[in-house]
């Protein structure tokens, strides 16, 4: 008897980012954060998440993760729930069980079965991700 072996296929590599800082489950923070160092979130932000201007950051949202507000950075990559607008100046991944409620701006996207978007998909220009909407504020 021959045994089929089941094979998933895997449209997005694991991500090999490291993360400076991590903001658990058990978290809930109010606020506009700026990350400098790539930064996952795993807890509830109530507010905007951005980068330092200049800064090749990394912001990812796991898949217990809550942004009620805007997530701008270089690379987004969502496994979690997203109320509001996404931007990323280099590439954005929406993993199986995102759902994202706004609009995605990005220069690159994956998207994998099972990820849900409420909102509209812009491309952008390779001379506009140099003119992201990064924070300047230190």
């Amino acid at each position: 008897m021959a045994l089929k072996q089941s094979h998933a296929i895997r449209l997005l590599d694991p991500s090999r980012e490291t993360f400076g800082s991590i903001i658990g489950p058990d978290l809930e923070i109010f606020g506009r954060i700026v990350a400098t160092k790539s930064l996952r979130i795993d807890g509830t932000i109530i507010g905007d998440v951005e980068t330092k201007y200049g800064a090749d950051v990394c912001i990812a949202l796991g898949k217990t993760g809550l942004v009620q507000g805007n997530i701008s950075g270089v690379r987004v990559l969502v496994a979690g729930r997203v109320e509001g607008n996404v931007r990323a100046s280099e590439r954005v991944e929406l993993h199986s069980g995102a759902d994202v409620h706004g609009d995605i701006v990005y220069a690159q996207i994956g998207i994998e079965h099972g990820a849900r978007l409420s909102g509209k998909l812009s491309k952008i220009s390779e001379k506009d991700s140099s003119t992201s909407t990064d924070s300047e504020a230190p």
